[in-house]
């Protein structure tokens, strides 16, 4: 039976999300740890030792070498925060307006305009292989690592074996370990250029240990299926099996936003009041890399506009506050220009919007709820 690639829901935490991801990692150079922050780095625990004494055991008696656990675990620990961010992370959804404004930017789209042009040889050849089209598995890479920039670099085995350990997911985690170990076994990588997002994630294209063995693939010839490296070819060649195999259809358009030309399809509308975007079979089959709605339209856009096609057609409603994209922008601007900087005017009220709204609605006397609004946006005139 086919596994998910991965478990996070809207895909809001993948490292490609910079506006969501968890620790804002980039990624540094090979062995390099000192950029993690102080909870991604192993801390004493005896209990998790104990865990990781019993565990090798079972591990052994599923055909993992001696040497092999010996290598992987050597330097690794418990990391705390890779069990704060598993706790938290279903507490964090965003509407689809938000997801796309981060998934599709105009920056990303750019992006992945260049990318698509600096691989085309490459990507050609792999849809000769796989059949999938180059927008497709460029999107894909521009949204899992912001086009390689963010793979991350936490230690796959310590991440693994921390969230085993802590129970919640255990059974889950415990196979994706074993996996882990298996790729280190088989010699496609080492225990120190192993490294992904917190959740055991790898990779240009974020693959999780068991879709790994599943479906990675070694494009290069080198004897060796490297999503790691520098060099992005088996980590799109792996993506693009994996939608292979998931029935992606060659030629067949993912769907599109109703009125804009869509192919016919079952309709769906994500979010109330926004648009609808009519399916296809492909669009199912992208939900086979992380089942969510709003990620396979994300990827379909993002493919798209890569192709060269224009935004999406249709308007959303304003938010919950009664702000429109337009006027979150527009506070976002009016903050920074008044000192209190948003990091950037995306329409998307996150974390260092709140701060900002926050400080300066301190700086008037007024009640800092960090709450968004149209009086607030008023009030920056």
């Amino acid at each position: 039976m086919q596994t998910s690639r991965r478990l996070f829901g809207l895909g809001l935490g993948c490292l490609g999300l910079a506006a969501c991801s968890p620790t804002g990692l980039t990624r540094m150079s090979t062995g390099t740890r000192a950029g993690l922050p102080e909870d991604l780095r192993p801390a004493p625990n005896a209990a998790y030792d104990a865990w990781v004494l019993s565990f090798r055991e079972r591990a052994s008696g599923q055909g993992i070498t001696q040497s092999t656990l010996a290598s992987a675990f050597r330097g690794t620990g418990y990391l705390p925060g890779v069990v704060t961010r598993d706790r938290s992370q279903t507490e964090f959804t965003r509407t689809l307006e938000d997801y796309l404004s981060i998934t599709v930017s105009e920056e990303r789209v750019q992006r992945g305009r260049t990318a698509l042009a600096r691989h085309r040889r490459t990507l050609a050849a792999i849809e000769d292989r796989f059949g999938v089209e180059p927008e497709i598995v460029t999107a894909i890479w521009g949204i899992e690592s912001f086009y390689g920039d963010r793979r991350g670099d936490i230690p796959v085995i310590s991440a693994t074996s921390t969230l085993a350990y802590d129970g919640r997911r255990g059974r889950f985690f415990e196979q994706q370990l074993v996996a882990a170990l298996r790729i280190l076994q088989t010699g496609d990588t080492t225990p120190d250029l192993m490294v992904g997002s917190w959740a055991g994630a790898m990779g240009h294209t974020q693959f999780i240990p068991t879709s790994y063995l599943q479906f990675a693939v070694d494009f290069t010839g080198n004897g060796r299926r490297d999503i790691w490296s520098d060099d992005p070819t088996d980590a799109l060649a792996s993506a693009a099996a994996y939608l292979q195999r998931s029935g992606w259809r060659r030629g067949l358009r993912w769907g599109g936003e109703v009125g804009a030309g869509a192919p016919a399809g079952p309709v769906i509308q994500p979010q109330p009041g926004g648009p609808r975007f009519a399916t296809t079979r492909n669009f199912a089959v992208i939900k086979r890399y992380n089942n969510s709605d709003a990620y396979a339209i994300g990827v379909g856009h993002l493919a798209d506009r890569i192709g060269g096609a224009g935004p999406l057609r249709g308007s959303f409603p304003p938010d919950a506050n009664g702000l429109t994209r337009a006027d979150r922008i527009a506070l976002q601007e009016r903050l920074t220009a008044r000192g209190f900087d948003t990091q950037g005017a995306d329409g998307v009220i996150g974390p260092n919007t709140e701060a900002a709204i926050r400080a300066y609605q301190a700086s008037q006397g007024l009640p800092a709820t960090a709450t968004p609004s149209p009086g607030l946006l008023q009030g920056l005139l």
